[in-house]
């Protein structure tokens, strides 16, 4: 029976809590910037003392920045940053400032002692990935029932395999699927691929080139665009199935944001970068999963805006789990040099392992 990990609350009355200084709080000097010596926030739980209580950051992200207001703690990016916020400065992570970061919340399941040497410790192709798949499927089933927040972050090649394309869209229809973070291209090739059979004008069932299949995408965008919308253009014409149309029917939101090198690109797609953020980030609040597929800048980004943490809204602090699939060990990994720390790697293309979770799950 899956269970999430008990949250571990610091000891205030530990010494160290009591003996803390005030976090010291200075102004935002001008718009968009922070007073010298800012504290920047990171993935983990932080505590800041002011007026002798301790307050939890309880909406975080990392590299961005703890505001004192109306006896809350808000973090913000640097471009929401206002003239006069209170922000907190102060570097050192351990009471010294009256700044805590609580890295090691959570009660995991500890893995047995192996001493200092062990084979097999990396996560790479060779990696015994069945384990990760039960965990996984666990995870989303606990999700479904306990009204979690799954969001996922696919990049194009999830719409040019009709298996996968099959089993997204199950895994939407099925309550598995709360938010879909992708670009353009993920968006236009699978909306190809229920207009025209192909994906960038291959066949998505046998992996055959069309005739001017070069046209097909294109000729998709232009054929939305003329509609002037993605759901107008699936009632026009029929389109029967895919990820997309999977989303829409069953009012499951979806961010497209817009990359330099896109054609078109589709109405729905954000052109603003910082806009298109935003709309991420307002899913990522709420996410108590992600799992990013296939596309490793954007599960980058998204993995930026989201902390090792979720308090519900009764106050009870969970774990967000985050899983990172790609084909090399390079995608996976670098999620983690970029600081997502806790990002949880699956080395496979997406087709098998679309498969393999829908498998598991009875769908």
């Amino acid at each position: 029976m899956f269970k999430l990990p008990d949250y571990i609350e610091p000891d205030f009355s530990q010494e160290k809590f009591i003996k803390a200084p005030n976090a010291k709080l200075e102004a935002s000097p001008v718009d968009k910037a922070a007073p010298e010596h800012f504290h920047a926030t990171s993935i983990f739980p932080e505590y800041f003392k002011i007026d002798g209580q301790w307050y939890l950051a309880e909406d975080s992200r990392m590299d961005c920045v703890p505001v004192f207001e109306n006896n809350k703690i808000y973090v913000r990016e640097f471009r929401n940053l206002r003239q006069g916020d209170m922000v907190v400065t102060g570097r050192t992570e351990d009471c010294e400032e009256g700044i805590y970061v609580h890295a090691n919340c959570f009660d995991w399941e500890q893995k047995r002692s192996v001493g200092n040497f062990a084979f097999r410790q990396s996560r790479s192709r060779e990696t015994a990935f069945t384990y990760d798949y039960e965990q996984l499927c666990d995870i989303l089933k606990y999700e479904k029932e306990h009204d979690g927040y799954v969001v996922w972050v696919l990049g194009p090649a999830c719409a040019f395999d009709v298996t996968a394309r099959e089993s997204f869209a199950k895994l939407v229809e099925n309550g598995y699927v709360q938010a879909l973070l992708a670009g353009n291209a993920l968006a236009t090739h699978d909306l190809e691929a229920g207009y025209i059979g192909t994906a960038l004008g291959v066949d998505i069932r046998t992996q055959m080139p069309y005739t001017n299949g070069h046209y097909n995408h294109i000729d998709t965008i232009n054929k939305i665009n003329t509609y002037g919308s993605i759901a107008k253009f699936l009632e026009k014409e029929n389109i029967p199935d895919g990820i997309i149309k999977a989303c829409v029917d069953n009012d499951v939101p979806f961010v497209l944001n817009g990359s330099i090198r896109d054609d078109g690109p589709l109405p729905e797609v954000y052109e603003h970068t910082y806009v298109g953020q935003d709309a991420i980030r307002s899913h990522v609040r709420k996410a108590t999963t992600v799992i990013g597929m296939a596309t490793v800048l954007h599960t980058i980004a998204t993995g930026n805006m989201t902390p090792t943490y979720r308090v519900l809204g009764d106050g009870t602090i969970r774990p967000v789990y985050f899983y990172m699939v790609d084909t090399v060990e390079f995608a996976v990994n670098k999620l983690g040099d970029r600081g997502s720390l806790s990002a949880k790697g699956i080395v496979t293309n997406v087709q098998d392992f679309m498969r393999n979770v829908t498998s598991q799950l009875g769908l």
